[in-house]
Protein backbone atom coordinates (compact mmCIF):
# COMPACT_ATOMS: atom_id res chain seq x y z
CA UNK A 1 0.00 0.00 0.00
CA UNK A 2 1.33 3.45 -0.93
CA UNK A 3 2.38 5.63 1.98
CA UNK A 4 0.40 8.87 1.72
CA UNK A 5 1.09 10.15 5.23
CA UNK A 6 2.91 13.17 3.85
CA UNK A 7 1.03 13.29 0.55
CA UNK A 8 -1.90 15.21 -0.84
CA UNK A 9 -4.53 13.06 0.89
CA UNK A 10 -2.98 13.89 4.25
CA UNK A 11 -2.98 17.58 3.25
CA UNK A 12 -6.61 17.38 2.21
CA UNK A 13 -8.01 15.60 5.25
CA UNK A 14 -5.65 16.39 8.12
CA UNK A 15 -3.71 19.64 7.68
CA UNK A 16 -4.52 23.33 8.07
CA UNK A 17 -4.03 23.68 4.31
CA UNK A 18 -6.87 21.23 3.70
CA UNK A 19 -10.50 21.35 4.71
CA UNK A 20 -11.70 21.37 1.10
CA UNK A 21 -15.28 20.44 0.27
CA UNK A 22 -14.52 18.66 -2.97
CA UNK A 23 -11.60 17.74 -5.23
CA UNK A 24 -12.32 16.42 -8.72
CA UNK A 25 -9.76 14.58 -10.84
CA UNK A 26 -10.56 14.90 -14.54
CA UNK A 27 -9.20 12.88 -17.46
CA UNK A 28 -10.01 12.77 -21.16
CA UNK A 29 -7.62 10.43 -22.91
CA UNK A 30 -8.73 11.40 -26.39
CA UNK A 31 -7.46 14.96 -25.94
CA UNK A 32 -4.76 14.32 -23.33
CA UNK A 33 -6.58 16.35 -20.69
CA UNK A 34 -5.56 15.76 -17.09
CA UNK A 35 -6.99 18.31 -14.68
CA UNK A 36 -7.75 18.91 -11.02
CA UNK A 37 -10.66 21.04 -9.83
CA UNK A 38 -10.47 21.96 -6.15
CA UNK A 39 -13.44 23.51 -4.34
CA UNK A 40 -12.32 24.82 -0.96
CA UNK A 41 -15.53 26.47 0.21
CA UNK A 42 -19.01 27.35 -1.01
CA UNK A 43 -20.07 28.95 2.29
CA UNK A 44 -20.45 32.37 0.64
CA UNK A 45 -21.66 31.09 -2.72
CA UNK A 46 -20.37 29.17 -5.77
CA UNK A 47 -16.60 28.71 -5.73
CA UNK A 48 -14.82 31.14 -8.07
CA UNK A 49 -11.24 30.96 -9.27
CA UNK A 50 -9.12 30.64 -12.41
CA UNK A 51 -7.79 27.71 -14.38
CA UNK A 52 -4.00 27.32 -14.36
CA UNK A 53 -2.38 25.45 -17.28
CA UNK A 54 1.11 24.45 -16.22
CA UNK A 55 3.72 21.67 -16.81
CA UNK A 56 3.88 20.36 -13.25
CA UNK A 57 6.72 18.03 -12.34
CA UNK A 58 4.21 15.50 -10.96
CA UNK A 59 0.49 14.91 -10.50
CA UNK A 60 0.99 15.25 -6.74
CA UNK A 61 2.47 18.72 -7.21
CA UNK A 62 -0.51 19.70 -9.36
CA UNK A 63 -3.02 18.55 -6.75
CA UNK A 64 -1.12 20.35 -3.98
CA UNK A 65 -1.10 23.57 -6.04
CA UNK A 66 -4.83 23.31 -6.69
CA UNK A 67 -5.49 22.84 -2.96
CA UNK A 68 -3.36 25.83 -1.96
CA UNK A 69 -4.68 28.12 -4.70
CA UNK A 70 -8.33 27.29 -4.06
CA UNK A 71 -7.95 27.92 -0.34
CA UNK A 72 -6.40 31.30 -1.14
CA UNK A 73 -9.37 32.16 -3.36
CA UNK A 74 -11.78 31.58 -0.45
CA UNK A 75 -9.95 34.27 1.51
CA UNK A 76 -9.62 36.63 -1.47
CA UNK A 77 -13.30 36.41 -2.39
CA UNK A 78 -14.39 36.82 1.23
CA UNK A 79 -12.28 39.96 1.68
CA UNK A 80 -13.49 41.35 -1.65
CA UNK A 81 -17.06 41.19 -0.36
CA UNK A 82 -18.10 38.75 -3.07
CA UNK A 83 -20.85 36.18 -2.68
CA UNK A 84 -18.44 33.48 -3.82
CA UNK A 85 -16.40 30.79 -2.18
CA UNK A 86 -12.95 29.68 -3.28
CA UNK A 87 -12.06 27.29 -6.05
CA UNK A 88 -9.22 26.70 -8.48
CA UNK A 89 -8.44 24.32 -11.31
CA UNK A 90 -5.17 23.19 -12.81
CA UNK A 91 -4.61 21.52 -16.16
CA UNK A 92 -1.44 19.43 -16.17
CA UNK A 93 0.90 19.90 -19.12
CA UNK A 94 2.76 22.47 -21.20
CA UNK A 95 0.13 24.71 -22.81
CA UNK A 96 2.54 25.46 -25.66
CA UNK A 97 2.55 21.76 -26.54
CA UNK A 98 -0.79 20.19 -25.64
CA UNK A 99 -3.38 22.99 -25.52
CA UNK A 100 -6.02 22.42 -28.21
CA UNK A 101 -9.58 23.51 -28.75
CA UNK A 102 -10.79 19.95 -28.19
CA UNK A 103 -8.91 19.70 -24.88
CA UNK A 104 -10.45 22.98 -23.68
CA UNK A 105 -13.91 21.80 -24.72
CA UNK A 106 -13.40 18.58 -22.77
CA UNK A 107 -12.31 20.62 -19.76
CA UNK A 108 -15.43 22.80 -20.12
CA UNK A 109 -17.61 19.70 -19.94
CA UNK A 110 -16.00 18.69 -16.65
CA UNK A 111 -16.59 22.15 -15.15
CA UNK A 112 -20.18 22.07 -16.42
CA UNK A 113 -20.72 18.70 -14.71
CA UNK A 114 -20.38 20.49 -11.35
CA UNK A 115 -23.59 22.40 -12.15
CA UNK A 116 -22.36 25.79 -10.99
CA UNK A 117 -20.55 24.81 -7.79
CA UNK A 118 -17.36 26.06 -9.49
CA UNK A 119 -17.04 29.11 -11.76
CA UNK A 120 -13.84 29.29 -13.76
CA UNK A 121 -11.74 32.10 -15.27
CA UNK A 122 -8.24 32.80 -16.61
CA UNK A 123 -5.00 32.16 -14.74
CA UNK A 124 -1.39 31.36 -15.61
CA UNK A 125 -1.32 29.64 -19.00
CA UNK A 126 -4.94 30.43 -19.92
CA UNK A 127 -6.28 33.48 -21.70
CA UNK A 128 -9.47 35.22 -22.73
CA UNK A 129 -9.55 33.27 -26.02
CA UNK A 130 -9.33 30.01 -24.04
CA UNK A 131 -12.26 30.97 -21.84
CA UNK A 132 -14.30 31.71 -24.97
CA UNK A 133 -13.72 28.09 -25.99
CA UNK A 134 -14.48 26.65 -22.53
CA UNK A 135 -17.68 28.72 -22.46
CA UNK A 136 -18.97 26.79 -25.48
CA UNK A 137 -19.45 23.82 -23.15
CA UNK A 138 -19.87 25.57 -19.81
CA UNK A 139 -21.99 28.57 -18.91
CA UNK A 140 -20.15 28.95 -15.59
CA UNK A 141 -17.18 30.57 -17.35
CA UNK A 142 -15.91 34.12 -16.85
CA UNK A 143 -12.92 36.05 -18.19
CA UNK A 144 -14.40 35.87 -21.70
CA UNK A 145 -13.93 38.41 -24.48
CA UNK A 146 -16.29 41.39 -24.79
CA UNK A 147 -17.42 39.92 -28.14
CA UNK A 148 -18.62 36.82 -26.27
CA UNK A 149 -20.35 38.77 -23.50
CA UNK A 150 -17.37 38.94 -21.15
CA UNK A 151 -15.27 41.69 -19.62
CA UNK A 152 -11.94 40.89 -21.26
CA UNK A 153 -8.64 41.81 -19.62
CA UNK A 154 -8.98 42.15 -15.83
CA UNK A 155 -5.58 43.78 -15.26
CA UNK A 156 -6.99 47.32 -15.40
CA UNK A 157 -9.09 46.87 -12.26
CA UNK A 158 -6.42 44.74 -10.59
CA UNK A 159 -4.02 47.67 -10.86
CA UNK A 160 -6.71 50.10 -9.69
CA UNK A 161 -7.29 48.01 -6.57
CA UNK A 162 -3.56 47.91 -5.77
CA UNK A 163 -3.48 51.69 -6.18
CA UNK A 164 -6.31 52.01 -3.67
CA UNK A 165 -4.41 49.72 -1.29
CA UNK A 166 -1.38 52.00 -1.58
CA UNK A 167 -3.50 55.06 -0.80
CA UNK A 168 -4.94 53.33 2.27
CA UNK A 169 -1.45 52.31 3.43
CA UNK A 170 -0.24 55.89 3.06
CA UNK A 171 -3.25 57.15 5.01
CA UNK A 172 -2.59 54.67 7.82
CA UNK A 173 1.14 55.30 8.06
CA UNK A 174 1.46 58.98 7.22
CA UNK A 175 -2.07 60.33 7.79
CA UNK A 176 -2.49 61.33 4.13
CA UNK A 177 -3.56 59.11 1.21
CA UNK A 178 -1.75 61.23 -1.36
CA UNK A 179 1.15 59.54 -3.16
CA UNK A 180 2.49 62.77 -4.62
CA UNK A 181 6.32 62.88 -4.38
CA UNK A 182 6.43 59.43 -2.75
CA UNK A 183 9.21 57.17 -4.01
CA UNK A 184 7.57 53.98 -5.25
CA UNK A 185 9.34 50.95 -6.70
CA UNK A 186 7.49 48.45 -8.90
CA UNK A 187 8.99 45.02 -9.58
CA UNK A 188 7.28 43.69 -12.69
CA UNK A 189 5.66 46.02 -15.22
CA UNK A 190 3.63 43.52 -17.23
CA UNK A 191 -0.14 43.70 -17.64
CA UNK A 192 -0.90 44.88 -14.09
CA UNK A 193 2.33 46.73 -13.32
CA UNK A 194 2.14 48.99 -16.35
CA UNK A 195 -1.39 50.11 -15.44
CA UNK A 196 -0.23 50.77 -11.88
CA UNK A 197 2.52 53.03 -13.25
CA UNK A 198 -0.16 55.15 -14.96
CA UNK A 199 -1.99 55.79 -11.66
CA UNK A 200 1.22 56.73 -9.86
CA UNK A 201 2.51 59.01 -12.61
CA UNK A 202 -0.85 60.77 -12.65
CA UNK A 203 -0.39 61.46 -8.92
CA UNK A 204 3.12 62.81 -9.51
CA UNK A 205 4.83 60.04 -7.56
CA UNK A 206 8.52 59.33 -8.15
CA UNK A 207 8.42 55.91 -9.82
CA UNK A 208 11.17 53.28 -10.16
CA UNK A 209 10.63 50.11 -12.21
CA UNK A 210 12.34 46.85 -13.01
CA UNK A 211 11.40 43.74 -14.99
CA UNK A 212 13.20 40.67 -16.29
CA UNK A 213 11.98 41.67 -19.77
CA UNK A 214 13.87 44.68 -21.09
CA UNK A 215 11.13 45.52 -23.59
CA UNK A 216 8.57 45.87 -20.76
CA UNK A 217 10.77 48.42 -19.00
CA UNK A 218 11.55 50.21 -22.25
CA UNK A 219 7.83 50.55 -23.04
CA UNK A 220 7.33 52.32 -19.71
CA UNK A 221 10.37 54.62 -19.84
CA UNK A 222 9.68 55.69 -23.43
CA UNK A 223 6.13 56.65 -22.48
CA UNK A 224 7.11 58.31 -19.19
CA UNK A 225 10.50 59.99 -19.27
CA UNK A 226 10.46 60.68 -15.53
CA UNK A 227 10.13 56.98 -14.60
CA UNK A 228 13.50 55.54 -13.60
CA UNK A 229 14.61 52.01 -14.48
CA UNK A 230 16.84 49.97 -12.17
CA UNK A 231 18.78 46.81 -13.01
CA UNK A 232 16.87 44.24 -10.96
CA UNK A 233 14.70 43.63 -7.91
CA UNK A 234 17.72 43.38 -5.60
CA UNK A 235 18.66 46.92 -6.56
CA UNK A 236 15.06 48.15 -6.42
CA UNK A 237 14.41 47.09 -2.82
CA UNK A 238 17.57 48.95 -1.76
CA UNK A 239 16.76 52.28 -3.45
CA UNK A 240 17.58 54.99 -0.94
CA UNK A 241 14.51 56.61 0.59
CA UNK A 242 12.00 54.27 -1.06
CA UNK A 243 8.54 54.80 0.45
CA UNK A 244 6.56 51.93 -1.11
CA UNK A 245 7.67 48.64 -2.67
CA UNK A 246 5.20 46.98 -5.05
CA UNK A 247 5.97 43.34 -5.97
CA UNK A 248 3.97 42.77 -9.16
CA UNK A 249 5.70 39.72 -10.64
CA UNK A 250 6.21 36.27 -9.14
CA UNK A 251 5.27 35.10 -5.65
CA UNK A 252 7.67 34.64 -2.74
CA UNK A 253 9.06 38.17 -3.07
CA UNK A 254 9.19 38.66 0.71
CA UNK A 255 11.67 36.27 2.30
CA UNK A 256 14.49 36.10 4.84
CA UNK A 257 16.86 37.90 2.45
CA UNK A 258 14.66 40.62 0.96
CA UNK A 259 12.82 41.78 4.09
CA UNK A 260 15.92 42.95 6.02
CA UNK A 261 17.19 44.70 2.86
CA UNK A 262 14.01 46.68 2.20
CA UNK A 263 14.28 50.45 2.48
CA UNK A 264 10.55 50.95 1.93
CA UNK A 265 8.15 51.62 4.80
CA UNK A 266 5.21 50.02 2.94
CA UNK A 267 4.85 46.88 0.83
CA UNK A 268 1.78 46.86 -1.41
CA UNK A 269 1.78 45.02 -4.73
CA UNK A 270 -0.19 42.86 -7.14
CA UNK A 271 1.79 39.60 -7.00
CA UNK A 272 0.08 36.59 -5.47
CA UNK A 273 1.57 34.71 -2.49
CA UNK A 274 4.20 37.33 -1.68
CA UNK A 275 5.07 35.80 1.70
CA UNK A 276 7.70 33.13 1.02
CA UNK A 277 6.87 31.11 4.14
CA UNK A 278 4.85 31.33 7.38
CA UNK A 279 6.41 33.77 9.82
CA UNK A 280 7.58 36.28 7.22
CA UNK A 281 4.62 38.52 8.05
CA UNK A 282 5.97 38.89 11.62
CA UNK A 283 9.48 39.65 10.33
CA UNK A 284 8.02 42.40 8.14
CA UNK A 285 6.24 43.95 11.10
CA UNK A 286 9.35 43.62 13.30
CA UNK A 287 11.30 45.62 10.70
CA UNK A 288 8.77 48.45 10.98
CA UNK A 289 7.30 47.80 7.53
CA UNK A 290 3.57 48.03 6.85
CA UNK A 291 2.36 45.12 4.68
CA UNK A 292 -0.88 45.37 2.70
CA UNK A 293 -1.98 41.72 2.23
CA UNK A 294 -1.66 40.74 -1.42
CA UNK A 295 -4.95 38.88 -1.77
CA UNK A 296 -6.80 41.93 -0.46
CA UNK A 297 -5.29 44.63 -2.67
CA UNK A 298 -5.09 42.56 -5.87
CA UNK A 299 -8.77 41.54 -5.79
CA UNK A 300 -9.84 43.95 -8.55
CA UNK A 301 -9.51 41.20 -11.13
CA UNK A 302 -11.74 38.72 -9.35
CA UNK A 303 -14.27 41.50 -8.68
CA UNK A 304 -14.38 42.03 -12.44
CA UNK A 305 -14.82 38.39 -13.46
CA UNK A 306 -17.49 37.86 -10.78
CA UNK A 307 -19.47 40.74 -12.26
CA UNK A 308 -19.64 38.97 -15.62
CA UNK A 309 -22.17 36.57 -14.14
CA UNK A 310 -24.57 39.50 -13.73
CA UNK A 311 -23.94 41.28 -17.04
CA UNK A 312 -20.65 43.15 -16.91
CA UNK A 313 -20.68 46.84 -16.01
CA UNK A 314 -17.24 48.47 -15.76
CA UNK A 315 -18.31 51.42 -13.59
CA UNK A 316 -20.07 49.11 -11.13
CA UNK A 317 -16.89 47.02 -10.88
CA UNK A 318 -14.67 50.06 -10.48
CA UNK A 319 -16.85 51.32 -7.62
CA UNK A 320 -16.53 47.96 -5.89
CA UNK A 321 -12.75 47.87 -6.48
CA UNK A 322 -12.50 51.37 -4.96
CA UNK A 323 -13.72 49.85 -1.68
CA UNK A 324 -10.38 48.04 -1.42
CA UNK A 325 -9.24 51.33 0.14
CA UNK A 326 -11.72 50.94 3.04
CA UNK A 327 -11.07 47.21 3.38
CA UNK A 328 -7.33 47.78 3.66
CA UNK A 329 -7.80 50.42 6.35
CA UNK A 330 -10.11 48.05 8.26
CA UNK A 331 -7.42 45.36 8.19
CA UNK A 332 -4.79 47.73 9.58
CA UNK A 333 -7.20 48.78 12.34
CA UNK A 334 -7.93 45.13 13.22
CA UNK A 335 -4.21 44.31 13.23
CA UNK A 336 -3.53 47.15 15.67
CA UNK A 337 -6.48 46.18 17.87
CA UNK A 338 -5.49 42.51 18.05
CA UNK A 339 -1.74 43.11 18.18
CA UNK A 340 -1.06 40.95 15.12
CA UNK A 341 0.41 41.52 11.63
CA UNK A 342 -2.01 42.73 8.90
CA UNK A 343 -1.77 39.40 7.04
CA UNK A 344 -3.09 37.58 10.11
CA UNK A 345 -5.79 40.21 10.61
CA UNK A 346 -6.99 39.77 7.02
CA UNK A 347 -7.18 36.01 7.55
CA UNK A 348 -9.23 36.48 10.72
CA UNK A 349 -11.72 38.80 9.03
CA UNK A 350 -12.12 36.44 6.06
CA UNK A 351 -12.54 33.39 8.32
CA UNK A 352 -15.12 35.25 10.39
CA UNK A 353 -17.18 36.09 7.29
CA UNK A 354 -17.08 32.46 6.10
CA UNK A 355 -17.96 31.12 9.54
CA UNK A 356 -20.93 33.48 9.84
CA UNK A 357 -22.18 32.40 6.43
CA UNK A 358 -22.05 28.73 7.44
CA UNK A 359 -24.23 29.42 10.48
CA UNK A 360 -27.05 30.89 8.37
Amino acid sequence: MTDVTNGVLHTLFHSDQGGHEQVVLCQDRATGLKAVIAIHSTALGPALGGTRFYPYASEEEAVADALNLSRGMSYKNAMAGLDHGGGKAVIIGDPEKIKTEQLLLAYGRFVASLSGRYVTACDVGTYVADMDVVAQECRWTTGRSPEKGGAGDSSVLTAYGVYQGMRASAQHLWGDPSLRARRIGIAGVGKVGRHLVEHLVAERAEVFVTDVREEAVRRITERHRDVLAVKDTDELIRVDGLDIYAPCALGGALDDVSVPALTARIVCGAANNQLAHPGVEKDIADHGILYAPDYVVNAGGVIQVADELHGFDFERCKAKAAKIYDTTLAIFARAKEDGIPPAAAADRIAEQRMAEARRH
